[in-house]
């Protein structure tokens, strides 16, 4: 696009109801927030857990920047990686029951560096259409063929990988779909990952810390063990409430990464504070069960009462709760109403999720309370 095509495009999206603009936030994360110089009620983080702004975890972070200072000064392979990082990767790989971790400083950067390290143009990758960008991004990065199957249909993925005369293959999928909030049926994209001998990688980015007796993630809550086939990646950001990602699964694929990945070897590596603060998270997550309990609870509260609404809850026992209201301008009108009230719940739209599936996106956290589901669901009823 030339320099002079820029504002005639920016005034399009503004047409469709496609441009996206930045809102300031002051002060910390949670379920109370202030943004833009106003205060609401959030429903449109991925804190899940009510962790990013949790005591215990700030008091980490202080205590090993000042033992460690702020910045990591260089990357992995030089003299970067801190026994911090080193230590936690070795709680993350036990954290999800898998013999190896690596740190990579976000999801997308780990999903930029696997797919690519595994897989060339002999290779072919299969995706579900309703992956993240960044799988799928990866996978084109890769030079590999991109094949996309349709939304879960696992005969499809069946008779397409028996097809394919690739060199490797790849099947990637996210376990929780991160705007609709259905799960991925991992024991079963497995059971076709051995039969076609190819590699399963699965997003947790929306799992992690949620799902599983002790929020071990989505390999916990399907029962897998490990395989040699199985990649994992989980996010940091997001239930954790620190920053970051991890790559777990055999110890021969984690060597491989550290010497193939480029967004692993040419980065500088994550200031050591961040996985103090992650290894304090872990502790968190595991011992106080009554967060998920909540969040079971007030998943429950919610679809109760949002079924007399016009606008109906897709499928979804996670924390993400998508309102489906279909056109874009609609979509927003809601999301404008809401924040007149003072709730603020994102309105997504394409390209994010297909055309005439425009939706707001609500995001439950454990720092909720049922009191402010009911503040939601007045709110709602007065707009319909």
């Amino acid at each position: 696009m030339k320099p002079d095509q820029l504002q005639p495009a920016l005034a399009e999206l503004d047409s469709l109801g496609l441009r996206r603009r930045r809102r300031v936030l002051d002060g910390a994360q949670g379920a109370r927030v202030t943004v833009d110089g106003r205060d609401y009620l959030s429903f449109s983080s991925n804190d899940y857990l009510g962790l990013a702004n949790h005591p215990v975890i700030a008091a980490a972070a202080r205590a090993a920047a000042e033992r460690c200072g702020v910045g990591a000064g260089a990357a992995h392979l030089l003299t970067g990686h801190h026994r911090l990082h080193h230590d936690l990767e070795t709680e993350l790989a036990a954290f999800v029951g898998l013999p190896s971790a690596l740190l990579f400083s976000t999801g997308y950067m780990a999903s930029l560096g696997v797919i690519p390290a595994l897989l060339d143009r002999h290779g072919e990758v299969f995706e579900d259409r309703l992956n993240h960008a960044s799988l799928v991004d990866g996978a084109v990065l890769s030079r590999a063929r991109l094949t996309r199957y349709p939304h879960l249909d696992l005969d499809w993925l069946d008779r397409k990988l028996g097809e394919s005369t690739a060199r490797t293959k790849l099947i990637a999928t996210d376990t929780v779909f991160s705007m609709d909030g259905d799960l991925a049926p991992l024991p079963e994209l497995l059971e076709l990952a051995e039969k076609h001998d190819a590699w399963l990688y699965v997003d947790d980015a929306h799992g992690f810390g949620v799902l599983g007796e002790a929020g071990g993630g989505a390999l916990s809550s399907s029962r897998l063990t490990p395989h040699p086939s199985l990649i994992y990646l989980a996010t940091l950001g997001k239930a954790a409430g620190v920053a970051g990602a991890f790559v777990a699964g055999s110890q021969e694929l984690v060597e491989w990464l550290v010497n193939r990945a480029r967004t692993y070897i040419y980065t500088t590596a994550q200031p050591p504070l961040l996985a103090a603060a992650t290894s304090a998270s872990l502790k968190l997550i595991a011992a106080e069960t009554w967060r998920r309990e909540r969040l079971g609870e007030l998943i429950t509260r919610l679809k109760a009462g949002a079924a007399d609404l016009p606008w109906p809850l897709m499928a979804s026992d996670t924390p993400i709760q998508p309102l489906l209201v279909g056109g874009n301008l609609e979509a927003l009108r809601l999301a404008d109403g809401l924040r007149e009230r003072g709730i603020l719940i994102p309105a997504i739209r394409p390209p994010t999720v297909p055309q005439g599936e425009a939706r707001l996106r609500i995001s439950l956290s454990a720092a909720h309370s049922a009191e402010d589901i009911e503040q939601l669901l007045s709110a709602l009823r007065e707009l319909a």
